[in-house]
């Protein structure tokens, strides 16, 4: 999965989207929320790359499960990249990074592409409570393993 996901963040390959919703939407059952929200994009990282993964896999599992998707979440600040961090420097780097835009649905399903250690879609589930969710469904493609050596 690993070029797979790099392919799509990195080198752009936009398509890929719809072939990861077509995979998540036989895969997991429709969660019981009245919509979907995306975790943010970085505004620098989706210049660079063109498009925004999570908002993409939002956009493709919206019409497959016939659900309104919303642009809930800004972002408050821009952290640096996750990647090459551990979990706790993860969490701290994204705490407080995201604001609601307005009141959110009471149950709202939250994509991203990766979940990786939780810190991002904890840190967006967080502002998305603060907004009025009472239960938020973490959707994602790909889930990173880390195996102990």
């Amino acid at each position: 999965m690993r070029p797979l996901v790099a392919a799509w963040k990195e080198r752009g390959l936009r398509l890929i989207a719809q072939e990861a919703a077509d995979v998540i939407a036989n895969t997991v059952e429709r969660p019981y929320v009245a919509a979907l929200a995306f975790v943010p994009p970085d505004g620098d990282r989706s210049v660079k790359r063109g498009h925004h993964p999570a908002e993409r896999l939002a956009r493709e599992l919206g019409t497959l499960w016939e659900l309104p998707v919303v642009s809930a979440l800004g972002r408050t600040r821009a952290p640096r990249p996750q990647r090459g961090l551990n979990l706790a420097a993860r969490r701290q780097n994204v705490a407080g990074a995201f604001r609601a835009r307005a009141r959110v649905p009471t149950r709202l399903g939250l994509v991203d592409d990766v979940y990786t250690t939780g810190a991002t879609a904890s840190a967006a589930s967080s502002a998305l409570r603060a907004a009025g969710a009472r239960h938020v469904d973490v959707v994602t493609f790909a889930r990173a393993v880390r195996l102990p050596i």
